[in-house]
């Protein structure tokens, strides 16, 4: 275990920077999108749309960017993809036609792929090796609010002078706040990697022999499970809770919870650790959320068990975030491991990037009550491909044998 000093220069930067990354390239769609729509005349699926571009485009890039950062580039991949994020949200504020939009988000999802949790995960678990799992819990517990920074700074900014200026403001807050604490935990990160971190395959097809294996094949479909569940129920949530009789005032106050739900649940997960295996956590967040979706389905008659789906949804994906990566590493490769965590994130952001979509196709076909069946039936079969990944892992060793 690094010592107390080595890991605060780490973890504390990385987690500020990406708190401030994610509210400004990731939740600044969902915070400026009735914006837009008033503004720019664009509906909500045109909109929509150029999101689900850009996290197609990070998914696909994910093994890229893991593969410089396993070859010692993570400084510059994400210092770069910060900078280029920065620059992207400034020509974002001057667009005025819809294949603009489109391109920049386009170009946001090269961004993402190199700034977000996979390659600050990535770059950790380089230097920390095994003992990665507290400095991901960590910087996750301060970046889950990024989300609670992002909707109530775009919504003063906008208000005060429009959201032109508010992407403007975000990119700066980009590069010289984030900016210089990345710079920062990234030399800290490569001197602690020296001599610690383990020797990536010399070829891309070693590290991509991963693809022939059962476990990863049933981790990444599980892990896809959850976050199509998730994003098919975060999505529809508010007419979800309308057609169940629930209060609009109450539906608002449910969805706005679910953030800090996820803190909680990641700081539960942090008391339990000592105690339980990564892999009993793992299988918690598939009955957390399988229960929620089960109580969703209550709120009809019960009203009050909306209480439950909100704690349970919430806490159930906080977690997923940390255990992903554990589980990369402890079940699939720890000495490839950006690239290997980027292909399982493939799955994971296809998941998130379409999971919007089949809540829409399934409530076409019979309504949201199918919707929530099918969210009660995914962490079950993703629970059943957990246990399968964990059954069949046979992770590559760390010494650097072919």
């Amino acid at each position: 275990m690094p010592d107390k000093a080595t890991f605060r220069q780490i973890v504390w930067p990385f987690a500020i920077a990406e708190t401030i990354v994610w509210a400004a390239m990731y939740y600044s769609f969902p915070a400026l999108l009735l914006t837009w729509e008033q503004d720019l005349g664009w509906s909500k699926t045109e909109l929509a749309g150029a999101f689900t571009s850009a996290l197609i485009v990070s998914a696909m890039l994910a093994p890229v960017m893991g593969r410089l950062i396993d070859h010692g580039y993570g400084r510059y991949v994400f210092m770069g993809c910060m900078l280029l994020g920065a620059v992207l949200l400034c020509i974002l504020s001057q667009v005025t036609q819809l294949w603009q939009f489109y391109a920049v988000w386009i170009g946001l999802g090269v961004a993402m792929s190199g700034a977000l949790y996979e390659a600050c995960f990535a770059i950790i678990t380089r230097s920390f090796g095994s003992d990665a799992k507290r400095a991901i819990t960590l910087v996750t517990l301060v970046a889950g609010l990024a989300g609670t920074v992002s909707f109530p700074s775009a919504h003063a900014l906008v208000e005060l002078a429009g959201w032109r200026v508010t992407l403007v403001v975000f990119a700066a807050a980009m590069v010289f706040v984030a900016g210089p604490l990345i710079w920062l935990g990234c030399r800290a990160a490569d001197r602690m990697a020296e001599g610690r971190a383990t020797v990536p395959s010399r070829k891309a097809r070693h590290a991509m022999r991963v693809l022939k294996t059962v476990a990863f094949w049933a981790l990444a479909l599980a892990f896809a499970m959850l976050a199509t569940h998730h994003a098919m129920i975060f999505t529809h949530i508010l007419p979800m809770l309308d057609e169940r009789g629930i209060p609009k005032e109450a539906a608002i106050l449910a969805a706005s919870m679910m953030g800090p739900m996820q803190v909680a649940g990641r700081l539960a997960m942090m008391a339990a650790e000592r105690h339980v295996s990564t892999m009993i956590i793992a299988s918690g967040c598939f009955v957390a959320v399988g229960g929620a979706s089960v109580a969703l389905f209550g709120t009809a008659a019960v009203p009050s068990l909306i209480a439950i789906f909100v704690l349970l949804q919430g806490a159930g994906n906080g977690v997923v975030s940390i255990v992903r990566p554990v589980l990369v590493a402890t079940l699939l490769s720890r000495r490839d491991f950006g690239v290997v965590s980027g292909l399982v994130a493939v799955a994971f952001m296809a998941g998130s990037a379409f999971g919007p979509t089949i809540g829409s196709l399934i409530w076409g076909i019979g309504g949201y009550d199918l919707v929530i069946t099918l969210a009660i039936v995914m962490p079950a079969i993703g629970l059943v491909l957990l246990l399968v990944a964990a059954q069949f892992a046979s992770p590559v060793p760390d010494d650097g044998s072919e």
